[in-house]
């Protein structure tokens, strides 16, 4: 389930500087880099009249290079710089370049225009003068690359500094960043791509959620060894509705609904019992639709001392908060969006990854905290963020869907950080297949293709 990591603007450095310690020349990495990217943009736009605007530091210095190696290539380019270069390693750059370079207040447009201008190590916004014509120049270009991060946007908590002009792309160098991941940074660019320049992993970095290896049961399988999901209902039936349907999707053998009334349409397969029935269950699902009544409390602390794992959801994070799970039993998912988040933990300090952290390590359980930029992580640190998902998943009821799965992948394979991982990334993909203007229901009938597609993936 780990896929290309996610470097904070420290950990970034320090792998920089790991190469450099090594003998890696910093000159060498920065030529790697911007010959690297500028490999991208020719393929991309192959001779394509391009503009190359460069700041007075280490991005400004891939940016000569770029220009560099775009002439090698054919490319007919020229140099807007907002400084002199102010880095040993950018200065070797500009000399390379050995072409004009134009003050960027009164460079002419062209049909292509990367921002090498500021990247990663911005603190401060930009100045406007500077900002409003970064944007006339992107405005003004049919197709904009920002290297690394575009020109304003602060890498770690990915938040807009100042005005930031949006691009066709962004070119992820080295290693993908908070801001690439996270919103609002990432929604300034339509598509990313990643520059591999041989920077190492560390092992505290966050990772890019990537595609499961489902298994098929196995040959003698039967209901109770593919395990089996109890949703517990409450007053909003149709909730638990959604989770038994998507649970009886995700892998799991057997789905019990406990409800005190009937619950009408659910699938004939999934068997309903009015008594707190957690026979034989490996995996209890409380929370949707489950209410904020007394009574609603009392069957969460039911479920939460039966003794299995327990995915909480909705109504069941907001008991959580008033205290019913002040020592949660391991191990446990919570799913909360991003205001059932701040009421369960409050005001954590970072950017979404470094408070799921947090979350998670505080709480000792599973934390998928939900959204645009979905983070999943576990109390041990490991950590994923999600690629972006459909932004039609923004209706009633997929939250329970999601639920759902979490809970069916907890009861086969038994470990939350992977459940939680395998459940967020189904609930993505069937998003995917279904298309536009959906509902929740129709979202479960797109389950079954999701799993098939990741089934025995190495």
């Amino acid at each position: 389930m780990q896929g290309t990591p996610i470097l904070s603007v420290a950990q970034m450095r320090a792998a920089e500087q790991a190469l450099f310690d090594a003998g890696t020349d910093p000159y060498a990495l920065m030529r790697r880099a911007g010959e690297g990217a500028a490999e991208i943009i020719w393929r991309a736009g192959v001779k394509r009249e391009t503009l190359v605007l460069c700041g007075p530091g280490n991005n400004g210095g891939d940016g000569y290079v770029i220009a560099r190696r775009l002439r090698e290539l054919g490319v007919p380019v020229r140099v807007a710089a907002s400084g002199e270069p102010k880095t040993d390693s950018a200065v070797k750059a500009r000399a390379d370049w050995s072409g004009p370079v134009e003050p960027i207040m009164t460079a002419a447009p062209a049909l292509q225009v990367v921002d090498a201008l500021f990247g990663i190590g911005l603190t401060r916004g930009l100045d406007t003068t500077l900002a409003e014509r970064l944007a006339r120049l992107v405005e003004g270009a049919g197709h904009s690359y920002a290297l690394d991060v575009p020109s304003g946007i602060e890498s770690d908590a990915g938040v807009a500094l100042s005005p930031v002009s949006h691009f066709t792309h962004c070119l992820a160098l080295g290693a993908w960043k908070p801001a690439h991941v996270l919103m609002p940074g990432r929604s300034f660019a339509e598509q990313h791509v990643l520059a591999d320049i041989g920077i190492g992993t560390p092992a505290a970095a966050a990772h890019i959620l990537s595609v499961p290896s489902l298994e098929a049961p196995a040959a003698e399988a039967h209901k109770y060894t593919r395990g089996l999901v109890a949703v517990v209902a409450g007053d909003m039936p149709g909730a638990a509705a959604l989770c038994v349907e998507a649970a009886a999707r995700g892998g799991a053998g057997y789905v019990r609904l406990l409800a005190d009334d009937p619950v009408t349409p659910i699938s004939h397969a999934i068997v309903c019992s009015k008594a707190m029935d957690f026979g034989r269950a490996r995996t209890v699902l409380v929370g949707p639709g489950l209410g904020r009544t007394t009574k609603a409390r009392d069957r969460l602390v039911l479920a939460l001392r039966s003794g299995l794992p327990v995915v909480a959801d909705a109504d069941a994070l907001h008991h959580l908060s008033g205290g019913a799970g002040r020592a949660l039993p391991a191990p446990v998912i919570v799913t909360p969006h991003e205001g059932e988040f701040a009421h369960l933990f409050g005001d954590l300090p970072g950017n979404k990854i470094d408070r799921t952290r947090a979350a998670a390590a505080g709480i000792g359980c599973v934390v998928v905290h939900k959204g645009p930029d979905t983070v999943i992580a576990s109390p041990d640190g490991r950590c994923a963020v999600a690629h972006p998902a459909s932004a039609w998943l923004s209706t009633a009821g997929t939250g329970d869907v999601l639920a759902g799965l979490c809970a069916s992948r907890l009861a086969v394979t038994g470990d939350p950080f992977r459940a939680a991982c395998e459940a967020v990334w189904l609930h993505g993909d069937a998003a995917r297949r279904t298309g536009a203007a959906f509902v929740a229901d129709e979202l479960v009938r797109s389950i079954p293709a999701a799993y098939a597609s990741a089934l025995g993936r190495r």
